[in-house]
């Protein structure tokens, strides 16, 4: 009986043939849903897509882009809102 912590379906179950032509099981955990654009619904590019855990052992560079918005919007949307804020401070 595994331990009850592994008594859940969140983890994927693996299947490991060992040397000795026993299988054992191997719980891994589901890798997570890319994070999206807030606007656009388009997958972020350009960070690791791990769990919490292993998110905290990257260096700062990979956990996110490191410009303005980085984490939330994507390029393209990006460059749109500040198009669109720059002409609207200018026209006022």
């Amino acid at each position: 009986m595994p331990r009850p912590a592994l008594r859940t379906r969140s983890r994927k179950r693996v299947y490991k043939a060992l040397p000795g032509g026993k299988t054992t099981i191997h719980y891994k955990s589901e890798i997570p849903a890319p994070a999206k654009c807030r606007i656009c619904n388009k997958p972020l590019s350009g960070f690791s897509r791990l769990n919490p855990s292993e998110i905290s052992k990257l260096n700062k560079s990979r956990r996110r882009v490191s410009r303005i918005y980085g984490g939330s919007l994507c390029s393209e949307c990006l460059k749109k809102g500040l198009k669109e804020a720059v002409r609207v401070s200018s026209s006022s």
